[in-house]
C-alpha cells in the first residue's frame, strides 16, 4: 500500500515549494487522467494548463510560473524528476527479510547475511557472497564466486554466471543474463569456426538497472564493465569487453559489438547498433535504428545507417520520402534535354551562330 505524506514533506524531498495547504495529506501519485481524490498528479509543461475539468487529484506538481491553480501545488524546477522521486517515495516499502526458501539450493562456502530474501528454486553456486538486504526472486541462478552488493534486487529467472561482480542497489529484471560467453570465433581456411575461450568476467557498478531479457556478455579477457547509474532497457545486447559509461541510457534492442567503449551519459535510441572497437565520447546521442560505424566525439548527435550528423540525416530522411517524385522529374528533364539536343542538332550551323 502507498504511504501517506504531507505536501510539505514531499516538497522537502524534491527541493520544491508548496503553494496552498502544506499539511494536505496525499497517499499516491497518478496520471492526470487517472488521479483520484487523495492523490497527487503532475504537469510537465505549462502548456498543459489549466487542469482539465475532469481532474480529481487533490494536488499537483507543476513547473515554475504555472500560475494559480484550484488545488494545492508543489512547484519544482524539474517536475518530471520531482514526480518520479515522489512516486517512488510513496510506493517504497521497507525491506522484509524472508530468509532462504526451503526449495532454494545453496552451494558450499557461500556468505549469506541474515537480512536477505531468497525465493523458491533459486540456485546459488559455491562461494557466492551476498550483501545486506539482497532480494533474489524465484528461479534465479547465481554462478560460483559471484559477489552481489547491498540492496540489490534480482528478479525471477535471471542468470548471473560465475565470477561476476554486481554492485549495490542494482536491479536485474526478469530473464536478464549476465556473464554468458562472448561471441568469439576464429575461422579457418575451410570456413570452420573455432571457439575462442571467453575467460573474463562482468562488473556491474552501483545503481545500474538492466531490463528484461537483456544480455551482458563476459569479456574474452579482462572485464565487461557497466558503470554506475547506467540504465539499460529490455532486449539489449552488450558484447564482450564493452564498457558502458556512467549514467548512460541504452533503449530497447540496442546492440553493442565487442570492445567498444561508451563515455558518460551516452544515449542510444531503440534498435541502434554500434560496431566493435569504437569509442563514443561523453554525451553522444544516437537516434533510433542508427548504425554507428565509426567513433564519435563528445556531444555528437547522430542518426541513420550509416550514422551521420543528425541534422544532415534529418534532411536526407526527408528527401528519401520524395525520391519517387524526384525520379519522375529527373526522367522528364532528361527527355526535355534530349528533345532540345535533337532540335539543336537539326538546326543549320549558320542559324546556330
Amino acid at each position: 500500500m502507498p504511504r501517506e505524506c504531507t505536501l510539505r514533506r514531499l516538497a522537502e524531498l524534491v527541493g520544491g515549494r508548496v503553494d496552498g495547504d502544506p499539511e494536505l495529506i496525499v497517499r499516491g501519485l497518478n496520471g492526470i487522467d487517472y488521479a483520484q481524490a487523495g492523490e497527487i498528479t503532475f504537469v510537465l509543461d505549462n502548456k498543459y494548463l489549466p487542469l482539465p475539468e475532469q481532474c480529481r487529484a487533490s494536488a499537483c506538481i507543476v513547473p515554475p510560473d504555472a500560475g494559480p491553480l484550484p488545488i494545492p501545488v508543489i512547484v519544482a524546477e524539474q517536475p518530471a524528476v520531482a514526480a518520479a522521486r515522489i512516486h517512488a517515495f510513496l510506493l517504497a516499502e521497507p525491506f522484509r527479510a524472508r530468509g532462504i526458501h526451503p526449495t532454494a539450493v545453496v552451494g558450499e562456502g557461500c556468505t549469506i547475511p541474515a537480512e536477505v530474501s531468497i525465493g523458491p528454486l533459486v540456485a546459488l553456486g559455491d562461494r557466492v557472497v551476498l550483501g545486506e538486504r539482497v532480494t533474489i526472486h524465484a528461479g534465479a541462478v547465481i554462478g560460483s564466486d559471484t559477489v552481489i552488493g547491498d540492496d540489490t534486487v534480482i528478479h525471477a529467472n535471471v542468470t548471473v554466471a560465475e565470477r561476476c561482480t554486481i554492485g549495490r542497489r542494482v536491479v536485474l529484471h526478469h530473464g536478464a543474463v549476465i556473464g554468458s560467453d562472448g561471441f568469439g570465433f576464429a575461422t579457418d581456411r575451410m570456413g570452420a569456426h573455432h571457439k575462442k575461450p571467453q575467460v573474463g568476467t562482468v562488473r556491474i557498478d552501483d545503481d545500474v538497472e538492466i531490463g528484461a531479457n537483456s544480455c551482458v556478455d563476459r569479456a574474452a579477457f579482462g572485464v565487461t564493465w557497466i558503470k554506475a547509474g547506467a540504465k539499460i532497457d529490455n532486449l539489449v545486447m552488450i558484447g564482450h569487453n564493452v564498457e558502458v559509461g556512467e549514467n548512460s541510457i541504452l533503449v530497447a534492442q540496442v546492440g553493442i559489438a565487442g570492445s567498444t567503449t561508451l563515455g558518460r551519459n551516452v544515449v542510444l535510441g531503440a534498435k541502434a547498433g554500434v560496431a566493435g572497437h569504437l569509442h563514443l565520447g561523453d554525451q553522444v546521442m544516437a537516434a533510433a535504428k542508427s548504425g554507428i560505424h565509426n567513433s564519435q566525439p563528445k556531444g555528437a548527435l547522430v542518426g541513420g545507417t550509416p550514422a551521420i550528423e543528425v541534422k544532415s540525416w534529418g534532411r536526407a530522411a526527408a528527401a528519401f520520402g520524395r525520391l519517387p517524385e524526384m525520379v519522375r522529374e529527373l526522367r522528364r528533364l532528361r527527355k526535355e534535354v534530349d528533345r532540345l539536343g535533337g532540335l539543336l542538332a537539326s538546326t543549320p550551323r549558320e542559324e546556330q551562330e
